[in-house]
């Protein structure tokens, strides 16, 4: 199986860096103590769902051939706990080298750079499965706030520093901001999400983890909406992290018009939204 690594090197001089550092001790004795067992739970739980979707993941990957031009499996670099970077594994669901013209950014709802069946497998966070991985790696959690990209990070906390406080935690494959609030999509839907991750590590413990767990299970099977969000509801944050009146304009999302993208190699076929 073809990899996509697209590495990116981490100062460990910068800002970031530094401000990740200070924040690697802020979690109570209780909250460390959880957190030591959590990611012996975490390892057993991910080796054991990785075992029972191989199956899955294989039947996608045939498909993602067949479908697209490019890698099945899709790597980034992400922030992990203390600011380690991490190469983060995902199944492929845009067009093969889409970033070339943008450069590290999000992707939105209605993002031309995704393949028809790329879009189903975002629906439906499949293409996350590969992350068990990283799980089992010790890189991720199966419950937290979710990584970011080096790039992405270092702008945003430009105007939220607070930002960086997320990496007191393990990353996770879900968390309280994902189940409750759609994607991120600007600075505005940042600072929500941001006090829903630091709200997360404020409360950290099995009683909340277990919520979300149950919440993103009936979000895979299509039961979203009320029945998931009204499991961890009471532990949102309706208040946003305050960011600066004059806050800069952040260059975080792929603009939404068809951008040029390689042309397929010869006898290669590819299906780009």
């Amino acid at each position: 199986m073809d990899v996509a690594a697209q590495e990116q090197s981490v100062d460990p001089g910068s800002p970031r860096a530094d401000a990740a550092r200070t924040t690697s001790d802020e979690l109570s004795g209780t909250a460390r103590a959880y957190t030591t067992l959590k990611a012996a739970f975490d390892w057993i739980a991910a080796l054991a769902l990785l075992v029972v979707a191989s199956p899955v993941m294989a039947l996608l990957a045939a498909l993602l051939m067949c479908t697209s031009r490019g890698p099945v499996i899709y790597t980034q670099m992400r922030l992990g706990r203390h600011g380690k970077p991490f190469r983060l594994y995902k199944l492929r669901t845009m067009a093969d080298r889409c970033e070339d013209a943008t450069g590290p950014v999000w992707s939105i709802r209605g993002d031309p750079r995704a393949t028809t069946f790329g879009k189903w497998l975002r629906a439906t966070h499949l293409d996350e499965v590969p992350q068990l991985w990283n799980v089992i790696r010790g890189e991720m959690s199966l419950i937290g706030p979710r990584p970011e990209r080096p790039e992405i990070a270092e702008q945003i906390e430009r105007v939220l520093p607070a930002f960086r406080h997320r990496l007191r935690v393990r990353p996770g494959m879900s968390g309280l901001a994902q189940v409750l609030l759609p994607p991120d999509a600007d600075l505005h839907t940042v600072r929500f999400k941001l006090a829903h991750d630091l709200e997360y590590i404020r409360r950290i413990g099995p009683a909340l983890d277990i919520r979300i767990a149950l919440s993103t299970s009936l979000l895979v099977i299509g039961l979203g909406g009320k029945a998931s969000r009204s499991l961890v509801a009471r532990f949102g944050s309706p208040t946003p992290i305050e960011a600066p009146e004059a806050a800069p304009t952040l260059r975080l999302t792929a603009p939404m018009i068809a951008i040029p993208l390689p042309a397929p190699a010869a006898g290669e076929f590819s299906k780009a939204a």
